[in-house]
């Protein structure tokens, strides 16, 4: 039996290596997509070899990462619950659709995932393969396997010998890629517990950044960045270089409880630094050069379509569709914006576009003679008419 395994050389699917070759007799091909990890990497393939896979991919998918999901997600405004950049979601169905691209090239029987039983990533990373390939065989050790916990993880690897970096005293479990840094589980599960300072990766702790702001310039191209103070940029190059400028300045650290799709509550901390940025700065780029009904629309979908992608269902076709509508209202959403970075805060101070719809003659508070402001009289009584219907009905109703 061959199987492809999603292996980030972490706990879980360190111990799944060794786990699918002793419980299915299985020839394992690993597979890891760089998406950001960094140093994460390192030694991936020697080590993944070294456990017993019989192949190994590793792939950098950084700039399609960026490109056609992260881009793409940034003109929805997606944001879910108020707080959450979709990080770890927007990153599992580039994730699945490869696995499953190499399953077919290796004619592989089955594909394997280190998801938990209780959290979402099992979710998104089952329903993608099965949008790819209906018929496809998918294995989930932590749905099947006699371990519990992550020590019981942590005990195997011991007794088998398999290298790992997490411990007892450091058990919380992090995924990083280019867009953020998540961190769950082990002393975060108390929600009155205040993460550790020692916990941040890309953001420096508010403590060590510096006591002057610093200005960054964003330009879009109808809703796509493209360039970072004034110099063109590859999507994962602009991505990286902001959040490079964001995390010396404390930018994006998010601690939140969320609803996961599975029914329970959940307590993340995250760490998106270039993806706040960029939220920040779209938003003030529409709000200068894009229409107020397109826009109000839009703003309706964001609840739904940032659920679609946070359960699972990027390729969904209603997410497809609404992706349709969401690049349409984008088409003149093109110019700049400036902001300021200052211990954790980002917040802007300029913006201009060629298409800008801010007229300063009809915005302005001196006299002009574009806008009769006695005309406003006739809007306002028109608009308060079913008010004053409703109003004279209760009236005569107390009588």
């Amino acid at each position: 039996m061959k199987v492809v395994l999603a292996y980030s050389g972490g706990l879980d699917t360190s111990v799944i290596l060794k786990w699918l070759q002793e419980e299915y007799k299985a020839k394992v091909v690993c597979f890891c997509a760089d998406l950001g990890q960094e140093e994460e990497l390192t030694g991936l393939d020697a080590k993944a070899r070294k456990c017993g896979a019989v192949k190994s991919y590793i792939e950098d998918l950084r700039e399609e990462f960026v490109r056609d999901f992260v881009f793409p997600m940034l003109q929805a405004n997606a944001i879910y619950e108020g707080c959450y950049l979709l990080g770890t979601s927007i990153a599992r169905p580039l994730i699945a659709k490869r696995l499953v691209e190499i399953a077919v090239a290796e004619k592989a029987e089955a594909i394997c995932h280190g998801a938990t039983g209780k959290g979402n990533d099992q979710v998104r990373f089952e329903i993608t393969a099965y949008a790819m390939k209906p018929d496809i065989r998918i294995i989930a050790p932590w749905r099947l396997w006699k371990f519990k916990s992550r020590t019981d993880l942590i005990n195997y690897c011991q007794e088998k010998k398999i290298p790992i970096t997490v411990t007892a005293a450091k058990p919380y479990s992090m995924d990083r890629n280019l867009l953020h840094i998540s961190f769950e589980g082990g002393i975060l599960e108390d929600p009155w517990a205040e993460a550790p300072e020692e916990m941040s990766v890309l953001t420096q702790p508010i403590s060590k950044t510096p006591d002057t702001d610093e200005q960054v310039t964003v330009e879009f191209k109808k809703g796509i960045p493209v360039a970072v103070n004034g110099k063109k940029l590859s999507p994962a190059k602009l991505l990286a270089t902001l959040n490079r400028i964001g995390g010396k300045h404390g930018v994006g650290r998010v601690d939140m409880v969320e609803n996961r799709f599975v029914g329970m509550k959940s307590r993340g901390v995250y760490e998106t630094p270039g993806g706040t940025i960029l939220h920040t700065a779209h938003r003030a780029m529409e709000s200068i050069c894009m229409d107020r009904e397109v826009m109000h629309l839009r703003d309706s979908w964001i609840p739904k379509y940032a659920s679609l992608i946070y359960n699972g269902f990027w390729f969904a076709p209603e997410r497809e569709m609404l992706q349709v509508a969401i690049t349409k209202s984008q088409e003149n959403v093109t110019g700049e914006v400036r902001v300021k970075l200052f211990k954790g805060n980002c917040r802007v101070v300029g913006r201009r576009s060629p298409n800008s719809l801010y007229n300063p003659e009809l915005a302005t508070f001196e006299a002009d003679r574009v806008y009769n402001q006695a005309d406003a009289e006739g809007f306002i009584r028109l608009n308060a008419l079913r008010l004053r219907v409703g109003a004279m009905a209760r009236k005569k109703q107390a009588k």
